[in-house]
């Protein structure tokens, strides 16, 4: 596996695919696209808690796009600050705001204006006072070093095309 893209691969050209293809995803969810989404498959294929999803709004979990449950690992503890790197349109994020409580801190970063738009929305429908949504991609992380107790990513570090720099950063 190459932890950089190839020297004559344009990076500005895929960074501006991916955000055009994920623009897509947020505005039509259901539209033709080589990846399986929405609540559906999350909970038949990755094992997400039915119930939990369904307190969301469909705008959220029908754009979702994940390739993994990073909630089955283990339950995230009250009151921490997580950081849900490649938040997409929230369901990751907006699950683990629910789980810190308002005591604890949600922050989501996404570099795709219309995902981090439906993310604030979810979190504003589902009344989550916790959650704090940024641009920015695992690169270049807005968040302070040192911050954050807990980081999820669900489908993003495999569309980082420098690997090398988005691990150090991540940690």
């Amino acid at each position: 596996m190459a932890l950089t893209c190839p020297a004559d691969l344009d990076v500005a050209t895929l960074r501006n695919e991916i955000q055009a293809m994920y623009a897509r995803v947020a505005a039509a969810p259901d539209g033709d696209f080589h990846f399986h989404r929405g609540p559906q498959y999350a909970v038949g294929r990755l094992g997400y808690d039915h119930n939990e999803l369904a307190q969301l709004r469909i705008s959220v979990t029908g754009s979702f796009a994940g390739v993994g449950n990073p909630h089955a690992i283990a339950r995230i503890e009250r009151d921490t600050t997580i950081l849900d790197v490649g938040c997409g349109a929230g369901t990751d994020l907006l699950l683990a705001a629910r789980q810190v409580g308002s005591n604890g801190r949600a922050i989501g970063v996404d570099m795709t204006v219309a995902m981090r738009e439906g993310a604030l929305a979810g979190a504003q429908a589902c009344d989550l006072t916790n959650v704090d949504v940024r641009d920015g991609d695992a690169t270049n992380l807005p968040v302070e070093d040192s911050t954050i107790d807990v980081v999820i990513s669900n489908g993003v570090v495999n569309l980082v095309p420098d690997k090398t720099s988005a691990g150090p950063e991540i940690a």
